[in-house]
């Protein structure tokens, strides 16, 4: 079996582009996040953007041109019909970006892993999808090894900042007393969807109304964060609590999809605290606006361990939420394909690392034709 920690030598990466076929990559969505990972998969030497897949009716038989701004025809067609692309398009690869929760993802996952594609989703709900979806969660690892592919959920968070990174820093620790990570970020870089879930725009009064019908739900992750990084480290949570504010903006925001008067909301504070034996052990703080610097918010990331021995680390601005999707979203394809098949999570595989030249030299298996 292919070792997916084994390091190639530079005479076997010359071997390995000689194989010469770029790995083929069909994005699903056409969203923020969805168009940052075409244009990204498309520059990328060694890979090869066959076609997008997008559930908005105006775009079925676009071309992708028209989704990421470049002047004349890519001819990367653009198609509502997901099972018809495969079969045209052949990928090795799909990076799923047009949805956040399980029970709307399992659905084009299933239907890739059945055509023999490797997929990796940055719907919040898979980067954990044990947490909110165990049943699912089995039935792709079933399918994933009955189909000989594999399967990853990723994103900047969860995925990345509040659970990969710190995992890792456990990893200096001989025992843990608790672990606390805060995450303040920016949301002026995001669509309208990720801005309607975070309640931006809306009086206080809709906010809370918005919490009781579910419509504001905050940071989708904090559940798959804890889970990830309990499992890991071998804790057992007995419960999650989680605490939603609306952050009233003083000063007006604006983004190209909200307007935000005072007295408005311009994000949500979303906490989460995990239990184990009575006692507090995971605390994970987001803050999430536009425009925080419009108040003198600083935005960034920390960590703090209390163990043996105590951690702190933090920086500041924020890792970019979006830019660090996109680009874990794609360097990821490589680890992913040289994973034996099965469901995977950011724990499972080797550690994320920028692909800087040919994609192919990161790749030690041949893809099919």
């Amino acid at each position: 079996m292919f070792s997916t920690h084994r390091s190639w030598s530079a005479g076997e990466k010359k071997e390995i582009y000689r194989r010469g076929n770029p790995v083929r990559v069909l994005v699903l969505g056409t969203g923020q996040m969805g168009s940052g990972i075409a244009r990204l998969v498309f520059e990328k030497e060694g890979l090869e953007l066959v076609a997008v897949c997008s559930r908005r009716a105006d775009l079925d038989g676009a071309d992708l041109s028209r989704v990421i701004g470049v002047d004349g025809d890519l001819n990367i067609p653009i198609s509502a019909d997901l099972a018809t692309i495969i079969d045209e398009t052949r990928p090795h690869v799909a990076i799923q970006a047009n949805c956040s929760k399980v029970a709307h993802a399992v659905d084009d996952i299933s239907t890739l892993v059945r055509h023999g594609v490797s997929v990796i989703s940055i719907a919040e709900e898979m980067a954990f999808p044990a947490a909110s979806s165990p049943e699912c969660a089995e039935a792709l690892q079933k399918l994933a090894l009955d189909k000989g592919v594999s399967v990853l959920g990723t994103g900047i968070n969860p995925g990345f900042v509040l659970d990969l990174l710190i995992i890792t820093l456990t990893g200096v620790c001989s025992h843990i007393q608790s672990i606390t990570a805060r995450r303040v970020n920016d949301l002026s870089p995001y669509g309208p969807t990720v801005l309607k879930s975070q309640g931006v725009g809306l009086t206080p009064e809709e906010f809370r109304k918005g919490l009781e019908n579910g419509t504001i739900v905050g940071h989708i992750g904090f559940a798959e964060s804890i889970g990830m990084i309990a499992a890991t480290i071998g804790w057992e949570i007995e419960r999650i609590e989680e605490r939603r504010e609306p952050i009233i903006s003083k000063v007006r925001r604006e983004t190209p999809f909200v307007t935000v008067e005072p007295g408005q909301v311009a994000g949500c504070y979303h906490s989460a605290i995990a239990y184990q034996e009575g006692k507090p052990v995971i605390t994970l703080d987001h803050p999430q606006q536009i425009h925080p610097h419009l108040e003198e918010v600083e935005t960034g990331d920390t960590i703090e361990i209390k163990g043996t021995p105590d951690i702190r680390i933090g920086g500041s601005p924020e890792i970019p939420g979006g830019m660090g999707t996109v680009a874990l979203a794609v360097n990821m394809i490589p680890r992913m394909l040289n994973a034996a098949p099965g469901l995977y999570n950011m724990a499972d595989l080797p550690v994320p690392a920028a692909m800087l030249g040919d994609v192919r030299n990161f790749i030690g298996k041949r893809l099919k034709e």
